[in-house]
Parts: C-alpha cells; sequence; structure tokens
C-alpha cells in the first residue's frame, strides 16, 4: 500500500512539472487601485491553490484538536480510578418508628 501511495505522489509530481514547464508564460494580473503583478502561470496557480487551502487546513487542525482533547479527556475519565462519592445512609434506630411524610406531599 505504501508503494502505491508513494506511486501515486511521483506521478502528481511529474504532471505537475510537465504542466509547469508547457505553461511557463508570463501573466499579468490586474490588482487594487491600479497595482499590476507580472507573474507566470504556474506559481500565479500554485499561489491560489495555497490560498485556499492554508486557512482550511488551519481549520481542521484545530477542530482536530479539540475533539482529540475532548477524546482523551473522556478516556480518562473512564479510565482513571476515582474515588466514590461518599452518601449518607439514614438508618432507623431498632423499635424507632419510620418518618412519613403527610398526606399530599410526593
Amino acid at each position: 500500500m505504501q508503494f502505491l501511495r508513494t506511486l501515486f505522489w511521483v506521478i502528481l509530481a511529474v504532471l505537475g512539472a510537465i504542466f509547469a514547464l508547457n505553461n511557463w508564460t508570463p501573466v499579468t494580473i490586474n490588482l487594487w487601485s491600479g497595482l499590476v503583478l507580472d507573474t507566470r502561470l504556474p506559481v500565479s496557480m500554485a499561489g491560489s491553490f495555497l490560498l485556499g487551502l492554508v486557512p482550511m487546513f488551519i481549520v481542521h487542525r484545530a477542530s482536530r484538536w479539540s475533539l482529540r482533547r475532548r477524546l482523551d479527556s473522556s478516556h480518562r475519565a473512564l479510565t482513571d480510578p476515582q474515588p466514590s462519592v461518599a452518601v449518607p445512609v439514614t438508618t432507623v434506630p431498632p423499635g424507632a418508628a419510620p418518618i412519613v411524610p403527610p398526606a399530599g406531599v410526593a
């Protein structure tokens, strides 16, 4: 399986290099206020790809980190032995009548 993953990335890198070599032409990008950027087409495409990828990657990593913390906390709560909470036990002494609530009180 590792071989197929490596093969996929090598093929993708070769195709990207061939695309970049065949399209290495200058392009002019008109920005705001008359600002003009002269760059190569593959550089422009890589920049726009990263501009979309990086924020979503940060959101993904942050949500994964948050979920991992919650899962670890839950796992610790289930596996760590915790002292049980002492519940007071009321006993009726021998010979005493139990306390009965008045009628109509639930």
